[in-house]
C-alpha cells in the first residue's frame, strides 16, 4: 500500500485502522510523512509499534508525487495499492483486488467502485456515479479523454508497470489522471471490481480543490495533448458531434492548434444549417459525408455520448478508430 500523508492527523487512525484488519494478511504498508505538522509522525511511529506491516518514512514536504515515488521505491511487493489517509478500505480490498490480478495476468491496473463520503457537492456525486459505471478495459478506454476513469485511491497496479512508466511525474496538472494516459499509450490494461471497496471522502480541504494543477484547465491540457499524440497523430480533420458549449471549446482548441473542423453535428433544429468555426452543422446522418475524419463526441451527458455512439456506428463508424469521445 502506497499511504502519503499530509497533515491528516484527524483521519489517519481511521484510515490504518481499514488496513490493519485486511483479510489478505500478508501485506505492506508504505506511509510516507510528507512534512506534517502535526500529530502524524506519532501516529505512524505508534501504528508501527503495533504492526510490523506498517513502514512509516519521513519526506520534507516535497509534495504528492514525490511521496509517491518515494513509497513505490521502498515497496517490496510485486503489486502497488493506493490509499489516501483520510480514506477507509472495505476489509476485503486488497485480498479482491490481489486476486483479480492474480487470475489475469494480462490486467495492469485494477480500480474498484467507490462510496462517497464526507461533504461532497453534486457534480463530484455525478463523477462518482459515472465513473462507477465503466468497469471493463474497452469502456474505460472508450471514456478516458472524458474525465479521469478510476479513482486513484481504489487502483492497485503491478509493480512492473509503474516502473515501466517511470513513476508519477511532476506535472502542472493531475498526476494519477497523467499516469492512466500514460498508461493507455503504452497499451496497458485497465479493469474495475464491481464492488464497493473504498470509502472516498470529500469536501472543501482535499486537495484536488485547493490546488491548480487538479483545475478543468489541467485536466483539459491534458486531454488535448493526448488526443494530439494519440488519436489526432496523423492530423485527421474533424467532425465535432456536439455544437454546444463543450463542441464549442474542443472545436476553438484543436482549431488553434492547426486541425481543420469540417463540421458539427448536432440534433437542434435551431443549429442546423449554422456555421461553426466556418463548419456547418450538420445532421447526424450527414455526418457520413465527411471521408476520413475522425469524429468526435463532444457532449458532457453519459446518456448523450450513447445516443451517438449508436448514431455513430449504424453510419459505419468504429468506437477508437473513427470515434472519440471528449468532455
Amino acid at each position: 500500500m502506497l499511504l502519503p500523508v499530509r497533515d491528516a492527523a484527524a483521519t489517519l487512525e481511521e484510515c490504518l485502522d481499514s488496513l490493519a484488519t485486511q483479510t489478505l494478511g500478508h501485506h505492506e504498508v508504505v506511509a510516507v510523512d510528507d512534512g506534517s505538522s502535526d500529530a502524524c509522525w506519532e501516529i505512524l511511529r505508534a501504528a508501527a509499534a503495533r504492526d510490523p506491516r506498517v513502514r512509516p518514512l519521513r519526506s520534507p514536504g516535497r509534495g504528492l508525487v514525490t511521496a509517491l515515488n518515494l513509497a513505490a521505491q521502498r515497496a517490496a511487493a510485486p503489486l502497488l495499492a493506493r490509499m489516501d489517509a483520510d480514506d477507509v478500505a472495505a476489509p476485503e480490498r486488497l485480498a479482491r483486488q490481489a486476486a483479480r490480478l492474480a487470475s489475469d495476468p494480462g490486467l495492469d491496473v485494477l480500480g474498484s467502485r467507490v462510496r462517497l463520503v464526507g461533504a461532497p457537492g453534486p457534480g463530484m456525486r455525478r463523477y462518482v456515479e459515472w465513473q462507477n459505471g465503466i468497469l471493463d478495459h474497452d469502456a474505460i478506454v472508450e471514456e478516458m479523454l472524458v474525465e479521469s476513469p478510476l479513482a486513484h485511491p481504489s487502483v492497485m497496479m503491478r509493480a512492473e508497470a509503474l516502473r515501466q512508466l517511470g513513476g508519477y511525474r511532476e506535472l502542472a496538472g493531475p498526476e494519477d489522471y497523467d499516469l492512466w494516459l500514460r498508461a493507455w499509450r503504452c497499451g496497458l490494461r485497465f479493469g474495475k471490481l464491481p464492488e464497493l471497496l473504498l470509502d472516498w471522502r470529500d469536501g472543501p480541504g482535499r486537495l484536488s480543490r485547493r490546488d491548480a494543477r487538479y483545475s478543468s484547465r489541467s485536466f483539459f491540457a491534458l486531454k488535448l495533448a493526448a488526443l494530439e499524440a494519440g488519436p489526432l497523430a496523423r492530423r485527421r480533420p474533424l467532425v465535432i458531434w456536439g455544437a454546444g458549449p463543450t463542441g464549442k471549446t474542443w472545436g476553438r482548441a484543436l482549431s488553434g492548434r492547426g486541425f481543420h473542423v469540417a463540421a458539427f453535428v448536432d440534433v437542434a433544429p435551431r443549429r442546423l444549417g449554422a456555421r461553426i468555426l466556418g463548419a456547418p452543422v450538420v445532421t447526424a446522418e450527414a455526418a457520413s459525408g465527411f471521408p476520413g475524419c475522425l469524429h468526435l463526441s463532444a457532449v458532457g451527458l453519459p446518456e448523450a455520448r450513447r445516443r451517438i455512439r449508436v448514431a455513430a456506428v449504424s453510419l459505419g463508424l468504429t468506437p477508437g478508430a473513427d470515434l472519440v469521445a471528449v468532455a
